[in-house]
């Protein structure tokens, strides 16, 4: 093993501990039927809202996933990511003109409000949206843990720092999840998230002309996709075009982005290296893939348990943060 092996082994080690340490406190203060006597509908409110987004634009539910995803790599999943102004995540580079969905977080917020006030943290809103909006594209439930409560502070340089890149090498991100107590099954059941939405051209198009400077494109590409992708993101375009991130299955929430990275459909840097790069082989995200693309309910089952394991990621609970009455800003 060599001297870096060794040293990223004691960083993931140390990482782990400090999770299931953070993990142990979270699950004796989250629950299941946290609102069970203050807020007994919230539940229904929020899927309520959910379906009628997803029912106006399918890929809403996508949209509400990744905002759960960015926000708890960000100071924990603490609602961070929604707090409007000039620091705010929303202006960090992986979110500016990217994350979306925050107009119906306001309308689920005006809707719980109107039933419970004061009583529903933005925070664990966005923890059902994502349950909600996964089962309502065809994946799998699971019952979502709370009780979080709201930060107070945005962090946008912890948002330009912390979050996965699409460009990034595989050892970065593994260690990006390992910092927030994310291990590598998480990290290709997570990514199975692809399976639905869509990606500008801004976050692929590294991979179309002038790959790492080779002044070829990204050799794992598929030929037949590259000549598509190459005519929706012209060299000149404002790379504000979008594009599938699972080619073929849009909207449906299954395992077929699995198969699309086997067959070097992957639309995203990040997606293609868990399957095709080096590092693929030693880290084991090659041999997850091929599980995840041969047994649908393997990955449903994992990215289930993946999506608990994040939303434990250093909530506020008891008396620290609040309960925000507008998930755009803090109470006043």
């Amino acid at each position: 093993m060599t001297r870096s092996s060794i040293n990223f082994s004691r960083r993931y080690s140390l990482a782990m501990i400090t999770f299931f340490a953070l993990c142990f406190v979270a699950k004796a203060q989250l629950s299941t039927d946290f609102y069970k006597a203050t807020c007994p509908d919230v539940l229904k409110i929020v899927r309520r809202e959910v379906l009628n987004a997803v029912k106006s634009e399918m890929r809403m539910a996508a949209s509400l996933l990744r905002l759960h995803f960015h926000d708890c790599f960000v100071n924990g999943c603490d609602a961070s990511l929604l707090l409007d102004g000039t620091d705010s995540e929303k202006n960090a580079r992986p979110n500016l003109n990217s994350a979306r969905g925050f107009e119906v977080v306001d309308r689920i917020k005006s809707s719980v409000e109107s039933s419970c006030s004061g009583v529903v943290s933005c925070a664990d809103i966005l923890a059902i949206a994502a349950r909600d909006s996964v089962l309502l594209s065809g994946g799998t439930s699971w019952k979502v843990l709370l009780g979080r409560r709201d930060g107070l502070v945005a962090n946008q340089s912890g948002a330009n720092s912390g979050l996965p890149a699409p460009t990034e090498a595989l050892d970065i991100i593994i260690s990006k999840f390992a910092a927030v107590g994310l291990n590598i099954t998480d990290v290709v059941s997570l990514s199975g998230a692809h399976t639905i939405g869509l990606a500008r051209c801004a976050t692929f198009s590294n991979r179309l002309f002038n790959f790492s400077g080779t002044g070829a494109p990204d050799s794992t590409l598929e030929q037949s996709m590259l000549t598509d992708l190459q005519n929706q993101c012209p060299q000149t375009s404002d790379g504000n075009n979008t594009a599938p991130l699972d080619r073929n299955s849009t909207d449906l929430f299954d395992n077929h982005y699995f198969q699309n990275l086997i067959n070097g459909k992957g639309l995203l840097g990040s997606d293609q290296i868990l399957f095709s790069s080096d590092a693929a082989v030693t880290t084991g995200t090659k041999s997850l893939v091929q599980s995840y693309n041969s047994n649908l309910n393997l990955f449903l089952a994992d990215f289930a348990n993946s999506m608990i394991k994040m939303g434990n990621i250093s909530p506020l609970t008891g008396s620290a943060g609040e309960i925000r009455l507008n998930c755009r800003a803090v109470n006043a």
